[in-house]
Formats: C-alpha cells, structure tokens, sequence
C-alpha cells in the first residue's frame, strides 16, 4: 500500500516538473516579461521623481528665488536649461540601461540554450 502511495505520488511530481519545465519558456516570454517591463516603468517613473526633471521643466520661466528682474529671469533660466540638460541626460542613460536589460531578459534564455547545445556537441 505504501509503495503504491509512493508511486503515484512520485509521478504526480514528475508530471508536474515537466509540466513546469515546458510551461517556463510560455511564462518567460509573456506573464514574465510583462511584469519586468512594468517594474522597468517603475523603476524609470522613481528615477524621474527623484531627478526631479519634470519639476525643472515646469518652472524653466519661473525665476529663481522670487527674483522677478530680467538678470534674475534670465540667469534662472539658464541655470534651469543646464540642469534640464544633464537631468535629462542622466535620464536617457537610465532608460537606456532600463530598455537593455529588457533585450537582455529577451535573449537569456537564448544565449543559455545555445551554451547549453554548444557543451554538448563540443
């Protein structure tokens, strides 16, 4: 009786990893990659929020420090459109970096199997 117990169990669990091993790459490429590129948007909207860039745009003619004469205005401005600049950069080289780990969890799992058929007939 325990054996039996055993055996139908044992492949109830193998049925189940195999299930699981062929569903991973189903999962991967749709629920998976769904959820990083939300976590990807995420991480993009905190960086934003803490460079604080569309802060500076919005207030680029407001002048600096309740200084309302023209050098005022003007010196804002400017300081205003050098900080936009680098924040921006600063901003696309994020969201670079974001967008390649995107193509990197894409091509994973192919750079692993190709590795792993590569051991196997070297």
């Amino acid at each position: 009786m325990l054996s039996e117990n055993f055996l139908v169990s044992l492949g109830k669990v193998i049925v189940q990893i195999i299930g699981e091993v062929l569903y991973f790459p189903v999962w991967w490429y749709s629920v998976g990659f769904v959820r990083q590129v939300k976590n990807v948007f995420g991480l993009w909207r905190g960086e934003e929020e803490a460079l604080g860039f569309s802060v500076w745009a919005k207030n680029i003619f407001t002048p600096m420090y309740g200084q309302y004469d023209w050098a005022g205005r003007l010196i804002s401005f400017f300081v205003r459109l050098v900080q936009i600049i680098f924040r921006g950069a600063i901003l696309l080289i994020f969201l670079a970096l974001a967008l390649l780990a995107l193509v990197l969890w894409l091509v994973l799992p192919l750079i692993i199997l190709f590795a792993l058929v590569w051991q196997i007939i070297k």
